[in-house]
């Protein structure tokens, strides 16, 4: 998946993620007020399907659509894209800078390095 996300798809997608697989009309059913016109939300479900994050599958005269990508595969990729970007693909400058700024105590480190361990497991 190379591919990122607009806002406005990324609120789809959460919403596929969430409550899929969907017809168009469900999906615009949870999207907050004001809601968009049918065609548009149409539209950026057809850029999502073009950008492999949903399929579509005929039932009667419409389709359903149903997520390819998990969220999970999604936040890991994108991620990754912002290490690699920003911190010079390394990992570890990036949980450096949170600690630097006390966005994350030694308790937490302490905590991810023995979930770290308990996972090579």
């Amino acid at each position: 998946m190379k591919q990122t996300l607009t806002a406005k798809e990324e609120m789809l997608m959460n919403i596929f993620w969430a409550h899929e697989p969907l017809f168009i009309r469900d999906l615009i059913s949870y999207i907050p007020e004001p809601k968009p016109h049918y065609n548009t939300v149409a539209t950026l479900v057809k850029f999502l399907e073009e950008k492999g994050f949903v399929e579509r599958e005929p039932m009667a005269n419409s389709f359903r659509y149903k997520v390819k990508i998990s969220e999970r595969q999604y936040r890991g990729n994108t991620i990754s894209k912002v290490v690699a970007r920003y911190y010079d693909n390394s990992y570890l400058n990036l949980v450096s800078q949170f600690v630097e700024e006390d966005k994350m105590d030694l308790k937490e480190l302490k905590d991810l390095v023995a979930r770290i361990e308990k996972n090579k497991k």
